[in-house]
């Protein structure tokens, strides 16, 4: 098999990283990149990766690449915290990897998602995929602050196997990380956003509940797929609230 680097990002995650490296074990290097946790995570990883790297947190993208640098391996294996690499998954990422030759230069892995203690069928998460599974001199994130993308050079394939993905432990951490991803997103919009007028605070916020909740069936969720539309919705009138204040208190 072609050697694989594991790299797992992480904050605050001592109730996920014993599980997380144990779902990836089969890596030949695990590389935890930590964004100076206080709650015992980093002492914890330093006991079971190869590798455990402390960075102060500027955006996602940049994390992620400056992890991928430091791989040993010519394939990389990114997995969050909140995710498990099912035994199903393991096999077929090995297999993969046993491939005389290989025609992509990364793999797109969907995610079966699970929040508030059950899993999520639809609510736009049905057909949530991620590319984790790649080469690492061929691909690098690009420098969004918060919904990176995966740049590849050259075709990406598609794993059949999924990844368990625990999404939010709680319904407080959700807001939390909603909070702070619109946050995040108020300066990556502050370059693509003209004039903000009521289409921005009312039409789009709207629209992200109705998207989320009838046109992605999020109603066949029950009070999950109404929660989850209600914050998406939430999420979008929040975004341009912390980029009118951003721009308000640059001028």
């Amino acid at each position: 098999m072609q050697k694989l680097t594991a790299i797992i990002p992480t904050k605050n995650e001592i109730d996920n990283i014993e599980a997380v490296i144990a779902s990836v074990d089969f890596a030949d290097e695990i590389i935890v990149i930590d964004s100076y946790s206080n709650d015992g995570t980093y002492e914890k990883a330093c006991t079971l990766a190869t590798k455990v790297i402390q960075r102060t947190f500027d955006f996602y993208g940049a994390q992620k690449n400056h992890a991928i640098s430091q791989a040993k391996h010519d394939w990389v294996l990114l997995i969050d915290a909140d995710e498990r690499v099912t035994p199903e998954l393991k096999s077929e990422i090995i297999s993969t990897l046993n491939q005389n030759q290989l025609n992509h230069n990364a793999f797109s892995i969907k995610r079966i998602n699970h929040f508030m203690g059950q899993r999520v069928n639809y609510s736009g998460w049905r057909n949530d995929s991620v590319i984790r599974l790649f080469k690492r001199d061929a691909c690098k994130y690009d420098s969004r602050h918060v919904h990176e993308a995966l740049k590849v050079d050259g075709t990406i394939g598609l794993l059949k196997h999924k990844l368990l993905h625990y999404s939010y432990r709680s319904f407080d951490e959700y807001m939390q990380k909603m909070n702070t991803y619109a946050s995040l997103q108020a300066k990556d919009y502050d370059k693509k956003t003209g004039r903000l007028t009521p289409y921005h605070f009312i039409i789009k916020p709207f629209w992200g509940f109705i998207k989320h909740y009838i046109v992605q069936s999020g109603f066949r969720d029950g009070v999950v797929g109404l929660t989850i539309g209600y914050v998406q919705g939430y999420v979008v009138f929040i975004r341009y609230v912390k980029l009118w204040l951003l721009r308000k208190n640059r001028n």
